[in-house]
């Protein structure tokens, strides 16, 4: 577990500023969830055999002897959430939510054991048009940071009819090379063989390149959805790669599935990822209800931001109040109220640690602002302010608070 402090929050905070500013076009609502459930929901919608489940997720018993889990995922709260209160009852729902996760793994670059997800989820939409909206969404998020390494890779797991017989493939295929399989793989053999195909063991590689694809044992419904989907990001103008190897770790997943990946991160590689989860509602006590969705790992944008040297408008305050003498800090801090109020989105920054003026005017210089406003006791004889330009070459003057408004104006309008 980590702090995020002021300078990388800045990276923070414009992650989730464009990805709010594409949600808010898109339509999509904010849910704002606790962060913990009772262990049961977990347990039943990602799966008893996820690695999630037998080792990753922090669940203890609280002081009435409920056993509850700090989440390790956001899907399965949104529609719990969504069956609580009535959301999905002939109702379809297009959601975003944020915030920390929890899942005790070995740490990697940009993977922490409390880590910061963006969430998106699309419930009670069949059809591939919500698929490839949701997707297009988190390209525009991309290009919004600045972003150029992200790619898309798609995959269709089919329906869980049409995955048995791949699963009996697949099966057969690993069982031959048992004596290559680690001891996960074994475990993961005999409980769900396509999560061997999601292994990142180096010495698996050319054991999962020639075993059975999943395309080949699609259904027509599967494959004529999957179809539509890339026909639709052709038409948006969406590059993408179809990876018949990847599958998602959740047992919710069915149909269309999802990551954007980069190599500027090392192994572990996906910014990104999603895809639906149609039986879900379903399996938590609701009714057959479609649902899509993606999560995005803000430690792992940031970390990739910072890797492609993305830069940010540098937002510096528009003006430094320098005060001198008691009378003067007794009244400055309703003047620069009344500035605030008087012009919207000023950012003015008032010198709280006082000393001597000459050290007051290097700490506004040293703040970035445009503009240092002083107020001493002359000024407050003469009902103004002087104001002392710190980027600029030009004079100091004296002026009213009526020309201190239009200067902040100015600025205001001026810059980032």
């Amino acid at each position: 577990m980590n702090d995020v402090l002021p300078d990388a929050g800045a990276l923070w905070s414009a992650v989730e500023s464009a990805a709010q500013a594409v949600f808010d076009a898109y339509g999509y609502r904010r849910i704002r969830l606790p962060v913990m459930e009772r262990t049961e929901l977990f347990s039943r919608s990602i799966g008893e055999t996820t690695d999630i489940v037998q080792k990753e997720m922090y669940t203890f018993t609280d002081r009435s002897g409920d056993s509850v889990t700090l989440r390790p995922e956001a899907t399965a709260s949104v529609v719990r959430a969504g069956l609580s209160h009535g959301l999905f009852h002939n109702r379809q729902q297009k959601l975003w939510c944020s915030g920390p996760m929890f899942r005790h793994e070995r740490p990697q670059k940009a993977r922490y054991r409390q880590f910061h997800q963006i969430d998106v989820e699309a419930i009670g939409f069949a059809g591939p048009e919500v698929d490839a909206e949701i997707i297009v969404m988190s390209a525009r998020i991309w290009e919004r940071l600045g972003l150029s390494s992200p790619r898309l890779e798609l995959n269709s797991l089919g329906t869980p009819a049409c995955r048995a017989g791949y699963r009996e493939a697949l099966q057969d295929y690993f069982s031959a090379a048992g004596d290559v399989l680690d001891a996960d793989s074994l475990e993961r053999l005999r409980r769900n063989p396509l999560r061997i195909l999601d292994s990142k063991d180096p010495r698996l590689g050319e054991l999962i390149a020639g075993a059975p694809v999943l395309s080949g044992y699609l259904d027509d419904d599967s494959a004529a959805h999957f179809k539509r989907l890339t026909e639709l990001l052709d038409d948006a103008g969406v590059e993408y790669r179809i990876n018949p190897r990847l599958v998602r770790g959740l047992d919710y997943y069915t149909r269309t599935v999802f990551e954007w990946v980069t190599d500027r991160l090392g192994a572990q590689g996906a910014v990104c990822s999603g895809g639906r989860y149609d039986g879900l509602v379903a399996q938590l006590g609701g009714r057959d209800t479609p649902a899509i969705g993606w999560a995005l790992g803000l430690e792992r944008v940031v970390e990739l931001m910072e890797e492609e040297g993305c830069a940010l408008p540098q937002r510096p305050p528009h003006a430094y109040l320098v005060i001198a003498g008691d009378e003067a800090r007794r009244r400055g801090l309703g003047i620069a109220e009344a500035l605030r109020e008087q012009v919207p989105g000023v950012r003015i920054t008032m010198d709280c640690a006082g000393g001597s003026f000459r050290s007051q005017m290097k700490r506004a210089d040293r703040s970035g602002a445009l503009l240092g406003l002083i107020l001493g006791d002359d000024e407050l004889a003469n009902n103004a302010l002087s104001i002392k330009p710190l980027r600029e070459d030009s004079p100091q003057m004296q002026c009213d608070l009526e020309k201190a408004v239009t200067e902040l104006l100015r600025v205001r309008d001026n810059s980032p």
